[in-house]
């Protein structure tokens, strides 16, 4: 039995979620069987004996179990498992101190009225939120959370909202043009390898002329059919006579 984290009580409930669902679930994506503790929130797997599981899952299942634990609905915690999704969380203790009506005050700037902000934040980045107690929780690729991180430190640091979203957007057309810069180039070097051969139209004919006699060279002396096949001409090639 491996142990993988330990996660608050009362998020014990939704690790298991009704009937076990969410428990079956995850045992499902990761193959192995979870082990909950309910008096402490330890979670454990066991992995199954004389099977091959893919390192990845074993690596990431512990920020699964954690992400859960710190709020983030079970659904959205499974795409960790997924190679290219990661997991960063921030303590809000860091920042503004261990006074709770600070906490408290800074996690209302994050969230925003209704969600707005949380929810601006996940659609401009592409990434999911979670923020529980004093900590918030970001999952997404590397792309999304390179961009979800100054917005998410900017706030953290006392800034105003409207000057994150505006540094946000600005970030994301400058991604979208460094993308976009990326495939052109991309594009350019595939054009650019057979652009020789666009300006010599012969040259590729002459490389396969010449790729064909020496192919054809590579016969037995003795063997005389290998030798008339040899002295075959193809079919753009021909023997011109004429004076010196």
């Amino acid at each position: 039995m491996e142990h993988l984290a330990r996660i608050p009580k009362n998020r014990i409930a939704v690790l298991i979620g009704k009937h076990g669902s969410t428990r079956k679930m995850i045992e499902e994506a990761c193959g192995a069987s979870i082990h909950i503790e309910s008096n402490s929130g330890d979670v454990s797997v066991i992995w199954p004996e004389g099977e091959i599981i893919d390192p990845i899952i074993k690596m990431k299942l512990p920020d699964v179990i954690f992400a859960i634990g710190r709020g983030l609905a079970p659904k959205r915690a499974v795409q960790l498992i997924d190679d290219e999704v990661f997991l960063r969380m921030y303590d809000i203790r860091e920042w503004v101190g261990r006074q709770p009506n600070q906490t408290r005050r800074m996690r209302s700037r994050l969230i925003g009225t209704n969600g707005r902000i949380r929810s601006l934040i996940e659609e401009l980045t592409g990434t999911e939120m979670a923020i529980y107690g004093s900590t918030v929780l970001v999952i997404g690729n590397q792309e999304s959370l390179a961009l979800a991180t100054p917005a998410i430190e900017g706030i953290l640091q006392g800034s105003e909202h409207g000057t994150v979203l505006f540094g946000l957007e600005q970030d994301r057309k400058r991604q979208r043009i460094r993308s976009y810069s990326l495939e052109t180039y991309e594009e350019k070097i595939t054009e650019d390898s057979s652009t020789f051969e666009t300006l010599v139209p012969s040259l590729a004919d002459a490389r396969r002329r010449r790729e064909r006699r020496f192919t054809n060279s590579q016969v037995d002396p003795l063997d005389e059919d290998a030798i008339k096949e040899m002295m075959k001409l193809a079919d753009d090639e021909k023997i011109v006579y004429g004076e010196e």
